[in-house]
């Protein structure tokens, strides 16, 4: 086994407990990938807690969902689909992660995309959280239903089901998680305080400049 993958496996095993630890999943929900080679992937196991991950239990796939390596009786879990979709359709995706943050979850179940301009933070990196159409878990539905955002957004909302992200690499895809379940979650607590303020059409110009001089946009 190769150094990279090692570390892979580990790095995928440290974010599966992050996630449990803040209950963005439960039980043996959610699943995590990340890109090995052109055409080679890890993928979390089926019917395993992100909590207890261990590297020796990570399967390798190829990008058709092929069993290229894993332990005996251990699969990967069948929503591996929607994560392979990211990886064959976007060549500069290296990590992806599926969870059930609860804000997030919460407005995904309420079908709602999250797009309003309440803080800087939210406009230069992730300006429009969409909402993909409801798909049955496990099927081609699901990777049908966020192909629409690839190369538009790293953070896609699944209709009554949880949340997907990618990246350029498999922390960028686990910190573009956390920053949907935080914008979910402010959302929800100004709205207790009578509902979001929106910066101003000017102050959001600037920010959109500013992404851009960064390359973000």
């Amino acid at each position: 086994m190769t150094e990279k993958e090692q570390q892979l496996r580990e790095l995928i095993c440290d974010i599966g407990r992050n996630l449990f630890n803040k209950d963005y999943v439960a039980a043996n929900d959610g699943n995590i990938s990340a890109r090995l080679s052109e055409n080679e992937i890890l993928a979390t196991p089926t019917a395993t807690s992100k909590g207890y991950l261990r590297p020796e239990n990570i399967v390798k796939l190829d990008l058709e969902g092929n069993i290229l390596e894993s332990k005996e009786g251990v699969k990967p879990s069948t929503e591996v689909k929607m994560h392979l979709r990211c990886y064959q359709k976007m060549p500069q995706c290296q990590g992806v992660v599926h969870a059930h943050p609860p804000y997030a979850t919460a407005f995904a179940i309420k079908g709602e995309v999250l797009d309003k301009a309440t803080m800087p933070e939210v406009v230069i990196a992730m300006p429009q959280i969409p909402l993909a159409h409801y798909g049955c878990p496990s099927t081609e539905e699901v990777p049908d239903s966020i192909e629409p955002y690839f190369n538009q957004s790293e953070a896609v909302l699944l209709e009554s089901h949880g949340a997907i992200t990618w990246g350029k690499d498999l922390m960028s895809a686990y910190l573009n998680m956390e920053r949907l379940e935080y914008i979910a979650k402010l959302t929800y607590i100004t709205r207790q305080l009578d509902g979001e303020r929106e910066l101003s059409q000017e102050r959001i110009d600037e920010l959109i400049k500013l992404r851009s001089f960064y390359g973000m946009a």
